[in-house]
This record gives C-alpha cells, structure tokens and sequence, in this order.
C-alpha cells in the first residue's frame, strides 16, 4: 500500500510500504477513506518529537471501513464505519479506568502514553492502518454523519473541549479568551460555548482566523499584533482580566500573553503542543491564585460530542476548508503549512 513516511526532520514521502496486519487478537485493520492533517504532523516534521523515528508512518485521524479483525474483538465487524481515535486506550489499565485513556499503560507503543498512531507506530496517512484495542479506540459513524464532520472527532473537537473547556472549567458567565485562532483554537472556541460563558474572546494575528472564530461562536476578537492587545483584552473584562485563558499555539509568547490576561483565581489551561522551553513568571504568579493545567486529549469525550454533531448542535464539518485526494498528500501539507496564505483550518485527504 502507500502511505506518508517520515524521513527526518524536514524530509517525509509518500511511498510503497507493507500492507498492515492483525497482530493481536485485539486489533481491526481500517481501510482509510478520510483523513486530514494535524499541527502536531508540522510539530513532527519540525523535529519537535524526537521520539518519531524514521520509518513511521505518519498520521493520527482519519474515518474508515473496517477491513479485518483479530478473534478479539467483539464490538465491531467488518464493514462498519468507523472514526479513529488519535488515542489508543485498552480500556482495562488502571488509567484507562480512571478515563485517563492518554496515559494508557498497555505495551503498545509506550506504556503511559495512549498517543501512539503516526507516534510510536504506523498512523493514518496511509491507505489502510492497524487499531490496536480496537473495541474501545473506534467509534461507529452513525448514518448521516458525513465524513467531513465525524473526520474532527478523531483529535481536535476533544482535544479543544477536554484540555482547553473542561481542564479550564468553563463556567455559566465566565469570560474565556483562546489565545490562537487555529483548528484546535477554534474547536475550544466551538466547544466552550457548551459550558454557557458570557463571553469569548478569540486573540490571533491573522485576520481571516478571527472572521472564522466569530464564525465559530466567539464573542469578540482581538489582533494579537496591534500595541494594545492587552488592553483590548482587559476592556472586555471590567479590567479584572478573564477567568479562563486557553492557550492553542504551543510558543512561549502565547503561552506568556495567557498568564498576562488571566485574572485572580483564574484558570491558564494549556492546549498547545510546546517544542522548546517556556519561562513561567512564578515571582507574578505565585500571588494570583492561579490555577495552571496541561494535558494530553484521552478522547474520553467523543461520544458525547459525536451525539451532538449527530444532531446537528455542533458544525463540526465547518473546519473542512481543503479536500485532496489521498495521493495528492505533498500538495495538501504546503497549503495547511501556509495556512495564512492559504487560509486552510483543516484539508481533508480521501480515498
């Protein structure tokens, strides 16, 4: 089959590799038919995550038909439709149970690490992929979900509600700023609407990213490049600053400019995939109370969320602004890397 390999830094191709197989009696082959292009993929490509060696196949998201399954596997059946988790979770481990699925202690991969496809091992980008523990890392599509909407629910739709809204604890009222108008920024932006905030501020540079987070349900938006950002910020907090900043970037400015606009008793809640070092202002920080998480997405979540777009409550194909034909993988990279001129949030890639 072919499939997007990574080469090192800077280098990946889209080449002949082996067809995948059951290795485990837990395992189901899917026949990608969607799938797209995640920031962390850039992240990887950058040499952010060392722990991608040369070989890997590239990709964590995608939408399927079921090909094969191991004896194990008792769920699903050949022929379903299915969603990919970005998280494989056995479903049995001591964090699996507490719904820590990221941190899933299974010896696939990395045990302690449920973030294994176009990780640790072969991924998406490909025209078929292995699912380990497949019963509890895929998801029937209902009917009538298209691929376009069910594709988001892989990664960036949980990861924006369970790391920025429900780390953050979005409240009823509360004035909530994403700082970075990308997919996953915009998800948050989507999804925190469903704790019933008063209002949210999208913070971004680029211009077309804030008319799509109004598009998206935020509130007000604020040019991170104008002098007074902060003071925009400020003015639509009663100057008390907001009670949750989301950060969706993954630099240390961004990051820097959360714990800025965060009032007292607040909440900083870290989406971001960081590659280098952040300064963490302690000698500011230590006084306000503030309450500072992270996370990895366990996708625990995207039942709940697939109902909703099941029902037409989140627009969740909206994100799907490029479709490529799988093939045309290379050409589909350059225009979501240059999202500014391409004004791209997520390109689908199908079969």
């Amino acid at each position: 089959m072919k499939a997007l390999v990574f080469h090192g830094p800077g280098s990946k191709a889209w080449e002949d590799v082996a067809d995948p197989r059951i290795q485990r009696p837990t395992d189901a082959i899917v026949r990608i038919d969607t799938t797209t292009i995640c920031g962390t993929d850039l992240h990887i490509l950058k040499g952010d995550v060392p722990t991608v060696q040369e070989g890997r196949v590239l990709g964590h998201e995608g939408v399927g038909t079921i090909t094969a399954v191991g004896a194990g596997v008792q769920r699903l059946a050949v022929g379903d439709r299915v969603i990919v988790s970005c998280i494989t979770a056995c479903g049995m481990c001591e964090y699996c149970r507490r719904g820590l699925f990221s941190h899933c202690l299974a010896d696939e991969g990395a045990p302690g690490l449920g973030w294994v496809l176009g990780h640790l091992i072969d991924g998406t980008q490909a025209e078929q992929v292995r699912i380990p523990f497949a019963d509890s890392s895929l998801h029937k599509v209902p009917e009538g979900v298209e691929d376009a909407a069910a594709v988001m629910l892989s990664d960036i739709l949980p990861t924006g509600f369970e790391i920025g809204v429900r780390n953050g604890r979005v409240s009823p009222g509360d004035v909530v700023a994403v700082v970075g108008a990308g997919p996953v920024g915009l998800a948050a932006v989507m999804t925190s609407v469903l704790a019933g905030p008063s209002r949210v501020i999208a913070v971004d540079l680029d211009a077309h990213r804030l008319d799509q987070a109004l598009r998206f349900g935020a509130s007000d938006v604020v040019d991170a490049g104008d002098p007074d950002w902060y003071d925009q910020v400020m003015a639509r907090t009663d100057g008390l600053g907001v009670d949750v900043a989301i950060e969706a970037v993954g630099v240390p400015d961004t990051f820097t400019m959360c714990t800025r606009i965060v009032r007292p008793g607040g909440h900083v809640a870290n989406v971001g995939v960081h590659g280098r070092p952040v300064e963490l202002a302690l000698q500011e920080l230590w006084i306000k109370d503030v309450t500072l998480t992270t996370g990895l997405v366990s996708t625990s979540t995207t039942p709940m969320l697939l109902r909703l777009v099941e029902q037409h409550k989140l627009a969740a194909a909206a994100f799907a602004t490029h479709t490529f034909a799988l093939d045309h993988i290379d050409e589909a990279y350059e225009v979501f890397s240059h999202a500014a001129e391409t004004k791209a949030l997520k390109v689908l890639l199908t079969r």
